[in-house]
């Protein structure tokens, strides 16, 4: 903070009648409050309102930016002779009282506190630091909490204006000890105060600097202290469990495949077991949900003892299960100390089995490899049996429905006798042999009688033939008649065999499609077989792998260090708020 340089011992006055004066320092006073930059400029204005005005005083001619008051208006006067006087211990004192009450380093808050008290006692500071001047002579601390302010009363003998306003205040017998001015009329005394304003201003940045470190130092004390109370203790602690009381906790880790049968094989019988290729991705993401089920944990716990072994006396009580804990608390505790993962890219399931003792993890980890190979088996054998089932219930239909078929056929070829159909077929036959045999011998008759002189005997022959083929001809034709009299009750008994013998051809064909889908899905269901395979089985640990002392109490460390920071974040953004 820097100030103008201003005179010490003498006060420069201008030359115009006491009156001009007065109405200057009238109109100066009514300008309102100024900055703290001001308050001597003030003081000056108010001294010189009160000092009267000599033109023997007169000491030099101050520079435009020293000059108290407002400017001269009146051109001519520009020029004139300027006079002054030597400034009264009143004066002085009052000055004095001003640049100590600087120096004390008042806030902004304590110098607002001080007008409003002395605006309530009706005086008229021309700064805030005159009102904490006027306040102190009138023997009121501006600062003071309490609700009823302390008057001093000043002591007895003690002149001045302060003494006679402050007369009817105080009671009697009480001596005031508030520092007496000198009366202006008495004496002329020079300012004691040989500072220069560097020394101030230099004295003024110290005072700032040693409250800066002041509060710095008081803050880094109480941000020192929050985090050791929320941040360094929470984390000794931690470190403390980690490294001297958690029990070390040994680890087994596995890896196991589940493949299935490649079908490339066709229906050789070989090609179709042979596991060349990984099992879907369903498969294993199924028998992981299985291994991390609470079912595995109950049978894991009923065969091995999962609880009891958790539940020992020289487990650290926060790993340790109760001896009757249930078996949501058991099924927490395996979800922690049994992890399994599976990876899509390789289709490897990887398991890793903690336990209080290394030869037990072992025996938990095969134990549930097991398990995997039993769920795998069970999954493959519902797939594979029902593939089955519905292609042996196709072809036992099929082969019903081929033997009613037959068996109706048969029934009706028993009923009837000779098929009809066959009958008139052979008649026909026959009568067509017959017909082409008499139109040969017709035409070796006409041959015969187309000669001058035939031979008798031979045409007699010839004519003896076609005479018996006719009456053959004409025997058949009754036959073929009396057949095509019951043609109705034939061709019906003709086409129930058809159709029998077509429903057997239809159903001779359902039986192939029937054993060839049976052979089929056969061959499906061998590729349906699923495979379990552990290329890294489990084996016991000869070192503790948990806890991780180091790295748990480094995670604990930055958990309450954050926690810390966003809580003091958002309080200071509430605090912040609310003051604003």
């Amino acid at each position: 903070m820097t100030t103008k340089p201003r005179a010490r011992k003498f006060r420069i006055r201008r030359t115009p009648t006491a009156t001009a004066t007065s109405a200057q320092q009238t109109a100066y006073r009514a300008a309102g409050p100024r900055r703290d930059g001001d308050d001597a400029t003030a003081a000056k204005a108010d001294h010189t309102a009160q000092a009267p005005v000599t033109p023997q005083s007169l000491v030099r001619q101050p520079a435009p930016e020293q000059q108290d008051g407002p400017p001269q208006q009146d051109a001519p006067t520009q020029h004139a002779a300027k006079g002054g006087e030597v400034a009264s211990a009143r004066e002085t004192r009052a000055e004095t009282d001003i640049e100590a009450i600087r120096k004390e380093g008042l806030t902004g808050r304590q110098l607002r506190m001080a007008r409003r008290v002395a605006q309530k006692h009706g005086l008229a500071p021309i700064s805030d630091f005159d009102a904490v001047r006027q306040l102190r002579l009138r023997g009121i601390d501006p600062f003071q909490r309490s609700t009823m302010l302390e008057l001093v009363v000043p002591r007895d003998g003690g002149g001045g204006e302060t003494d006679a306003a402050n007369a009817g205040n105080l009671p009697a017998g009480v001596k005031s000890n508030l520092p007496q001015t000198v009366r202006p009329g008495n004496s002329n005394l020079p300012s004691t105060d040989t500072t220069t304003p560097a020394e101030r201003r230099a004295a003024e940045i110290m005072d700032i600097q040693r409250d800066i470190m002041r509060r710095r130092r008081r803050r880094l004390v109480l941000l020192l202290t929050r985090l050791t109370a929320f941040v360094f203790l929470p984390t000794i602690l931690a470190g403390w469990y980690y490294f001297a009381m958690a029990t070390p906790m040994y680890s087994t880790k596995a890896e196991f495949l589940i493949l299935q049968a490649d079908g490339a094989g066709g229906g050789s019988g070989v090609g179709g077991f042979l596991p060349t290729q990984y099992a879907t991705s369903q498969d294993s993401i199924a028998v992981q949900s299985y291994l991390q089920s609470k079912d595995a944990m109950q049978r894991l716990d009923e065969e091995m003892g999962y609880k009891e072994h958790f539940s020992q006396d020289w487990i650290d009580p926060i790993q340790r299960l109760s001896p009757d804990a249930t078996n949501e608390q058991a099924y927490k505790l395996y979800e922690k100390n049994i992890k399994i993962g599976y990876d899509p890219t390789e289709g490897v399931v990887r398991m890793e089995v903690i336990a209080a003792d290394p030869q037990t993890a072992t025996d938990f980890a095969s134990h549930l490899i097991t398990y995997a190979e039993e769920r795998v088996d069970e999954l493959s054998r519902q797939k594979r049996e029902d593939a089955m089932r519905s292609a042996s219930e196709s072809l036992e239909e099929a082969k019903i429905e081929r033997r009613e078929a037959q068996e109706r056929l048969v029934q009706l070829q028993e009923t009837q006798g000779v098929d009809p159909s066959e009958q008139l077929a052979v008649l026909r036959q026959q009568i067509g042999q017959y017909e082409m045999q008499l139109q040969e011998k017709q035409l070796q008759l006409q041959a015969l009688l187309d000669n001058a002189r035939p031979n008798q005997a031979k045409v007699d022959g010839t004519q003896g033939d076609i005479r018996r083929l006719e009456n053959l001809l004409a025997r058949l034709n009754s036959e073929m008649s009396e057949a095509q009299a019951g043609s109705e009750s034939l061709a019906a008994r003709a086409a129930q065999i058809e159709m029998a013998k077509a429903d057997l051809a239809t159903a001779d064909v359902f039986l192939q499609s029937a054993l060839q889908n049976e052979k089929d899905s056969a061959l499906e269901a061998n590729r349906q077989v699923r495979y379990l395979t552990v290329p890294v089985r489990p084996i016991a640990a000869d070192a503790p792998a948990y806890p991780r002392a180091f790295e748990n109490t480094l995670l604990a460390f930055l958990i309450f260090g954050g926690i810390y920071l966003m809580v003091s974040l958002t309080s200071s953004i509430l605090r912040e708020q609310v003051s604003s």
